[in-house]
């Protein structure tokens, strides 16, 4: 099983930890290779599909955190939960609909197993001056 390098921590924490059959990953941005892809606040006049690429890479690391933490022969057996911080301009009410992307790209992945419980927060600034920030809880379970 090749892993994909875990996104690089950007201060003092490990980007996921496992419990049992439980993995919680770090808040992840949209970074490739430790450089954001996309910074700035959501702005209400631009289009949600503005901010695609950015809330799929913050999504991706999450989910590469998580399985990285996987052992040999074990799977993601689903999102148990996603928490998608928002770095809003003042006014904007579509977190939900950025959400919606990270859960696009999770289903894309992980078939129904993606859909778990969500939270979507407009806050007001993210390390880095991130867009978006993304964490999971997601199950494991042993392949058959």
């Amino acid at each position: 099983m090749g892993k994909e390098a875990n996104p690089i921590p950007q201060g003092k924490y490990v980007p996921a930890v496992r419990f049992g059959d439980l993995v919680f990953t770090a808040g992840m941005t949209p970074r490739n290779n430790g450089v954001l892809i996309k910074e700035g606040k959501v702005l209400c006049a631009d289009a949600i599909e503005d901010y695609r690429d950015a809330v799929r890479q913050a999504a991706r690391n999450a989910l590469t955190a998580a399985k990285n933490r996987l052992e040999e022969g074990e799977e993601i057996a689903g999102i148990l939960s996603v928490t998608v911080y928002v770095n809003a301009e003042e006014g904007f009410t579509k977190q939900s609909k950025i959400a919606d992307l990270a859960s696009e790209y999770f289903c894309e992945e992980l078939g129904e197993a993606g859909v778990g419980s969500r939270a979507a927060v407009g806050v007001a600034s993210l390390p880095g001056n991130a867009p978006v920030e993304i964490s999971i809880v997601a199950g494991v379970k042993k392949n058959h």
